[in-house]
């Protein structure tokens, strides 16, 4: 068996392996709208969280001290509590989308994307060597 045969059947995929189908324009644009929504989603989770921490600590001590204590603290803890949870909801949101990517990917695939990319890495590696070869044996046609 001569060397392009061996690398085609590395490509082929084994016996009684389902076809995979390859990945639809829907999922390449719902893939390019979730990301930059998760990554924002996350972002704005942590400005939220840092901008409650940040808005507790400055006016809990005005409220204690200016007025009355139990309707200030209430409302202290009440805003608290709001931007802790608004925070853990957007973190949710954010993770979710990118589990929901990853999932699409690899439905979409077939298999994980670190073993895709080093497919790809494979058949690019041996069309670069087929590519080569073909210009090699052209060239020393034209020298002829």
């Amino acid at each position: 068996m001569d060397r392009p045969q061996q690398q085609q059947q590395l490509i082929q995929q084994p016996r009684g392996a389902p076809l995979q189908k390859g990945t639809s324009t829907t999922q390449i644009l719902a893939l390019i709208i979730l990301l930059p929504v998760g990554a924002s989603l996350l972002a704005l989770a942590g400005i939220t969280l840092v901008g409650t921490l940040l808005g507790a600590a400055v006016a809990t001590p005005l409220f204690l001290l200016c007025s009355p204590v139990l309707v200030p603290a209430s409302i202290a803890l009440a805003a608290a509590v709001t931007g802790i949870l608004m925070s853990g909801a957007f973190g949710l949101s954010g993770l979710s989308s990118f589990s929901w990517v990853l999932n699409s990917f690899r439905q979409a695939t077939g298999r994980e994307p670190l073993d895709y990319a080093m497919r790809r890495v494979q058949e690019a590696a041996i069309h670069a060597g087929e590519k080569t070869k073909q210009m090699g044996e052209m060239l020393g046609e034209k020298t002829k």
